[in-house]
């Protein structure tokens, strides 16, 4: 198969595992919305920035390990064998810190997330249960990062849709006709990287494969080396939830729970987008990795050139779908229709709030009311 067909079936494939994960956040936001209402949706958005923390680590530990692996397989180098259990190990160490938290202090992790009494109250058995299976997320990345860079990207995929799949399914059935709520969508999304990993980990049985588990002591070296050239993937995670945590933190402070909540919705809606993106780096990722270790210049250059080119075309299908929408919204509805129903959107924000019990909104109403009498 030559370099282009490569590059379109990795990217092709890591695009679909992607946009499953983010349907399955959509569907999770779906359900808890239905189950607990606007603090639910607040609950999740506060928890989002520590998930985007685990899945740094994981990617940096990950993607680093995994690239290492594919360019000194490359050059025939055996060291490569001893990144992958060296990232295993290394990613069970890391993931303590948060094992701890959830045991002992998960709701001192959700008030330093800007969480109010009831949100943290709500909120303390689902960050519990997902934070105790931090390792499960992680060497989840770790495998499927490897899987994909050994040749088999059709197995990664199948993984990852497979775990949307648990996730949305089982979402629904812990959380309603087994009713246990919050606790029920934690423990879905808890189990659904085992799932991932049980369905990657066929990869090992396969003739094909050419990764080995060796068993020595866990080496900073070699995590050291894996964690250079995964501080990409470490820094993408990590933007998205400083963004979050400064965006929850502000609306906080402007407009209480509910503007946690509509924001929360929107940004979810958002990770769709980033996901098509991620899926054309990640998909690219194990071709450039082998190109570099073959000293392959030309072919790292042909991939770059076709994954830019692949994400400009994205981005203006995307912009044109976005455009189209809102042009049809105006057509079809009319422009200050379309401004009213934004104006009715704030005041339903307003009203939610006033629901809510929010006495800085209470008071204000109370004020505007007195000026009309």
């Amino acid at each position: 198969m030559n370099l282009t067909k490569q590059f379109f079936k990795y990217v092709s494939q890591n695009i679909f595992g992607l946009l499953g994960t983010s349907c399955y956040i959509l569907a999770d936001t779906y359900f808890i919305s239905q189950a607990a209402g606007t603090d639910g949706v607040t609950l999740l958005n506060l928890c989002l920035p520590i998930y985007n923390f685990i899945f740094a680590i994981g990617a940096m530990v990950g993607l680093g390990a995994a690239t290492r692996y594919a360019i000194l397989r490359a050059q025939g180098d055996e060291r490569c064998q001893r990144y992958f259990s060296n990232a295993i190990f290394c990613a069970c160490a890391l993931s303590v810190p948060f094992l701890l938290a959830g045991i002992f202090a998960p709701g001192s992790l959700l008030r330093l997330m800007g969480g109010d009494a009831e949100i943290v109250a709500l909120g303390v058995p689902y960050a519990r249960i997902f934070l105790m299976f931090t390792p499960f997320f992680m060497c989840n990345y770790i495998v499927s990062a490897f899987v994909r860079n050994d040749g088999d990207p059709s197995l990664a995929m199948v993984a990852t849709l497979s775990s949307s799949l648990f996730n949305v399914v089982f979402d629904y059935i812990f959380m309603f006709p087994m009713g246990l709520g919050l606790a029920g969508a934690a423990l879905a999304t808890a189990v659904s990287p085992i799932i991932s990993i049980s369905i990657c980990s066929r990869h090992f049985f396969k003739k094909e494969n050419g990764v080995e588990f060796v068993r020595r002591m866990p080496s900073v070296k070699l995590l050291g080396q894996s964690c250079q050239l995964g501080i990409s993937g470490f820094v993408g995670e990590m933007s998205s939830g400083v963004t979050t945590t400064v965006f929850n933190l502000l609306l906080l402070g402007l407009a209480g729970n509910v503007a946690v909540a509509a924001y929360g919705v929107v940004a979810n809606f958002a990770l769709v987008a980033t996901a098509i993106f991620n899926g054309v780096a990640q998909g690219a990722q194990p071709l450039v990795s082998e190109c570099y270790g073959k000293s392959d210049k030309a072919g790292a250059r042909k991939l770059l050139i076709l994954g830019s080119c692949t994400a400009l075309v994205l981005a203006a299908v995307l912009y044109g779908i976005i455009g189209f929408v809102a042009a049809a919204l105006i057509l079809i509805v009319g422009f200050w229709p379309t401004v009213l129903l934004a104006v009715f959107a704030a005041i339903g924000v307003v009203i939610g709030k006033y629901r809510d019990g929010d006495r800085k909104t209470r008071q204000q109403m109370k004020q505007v009311l007195e000026r009309f009498n």
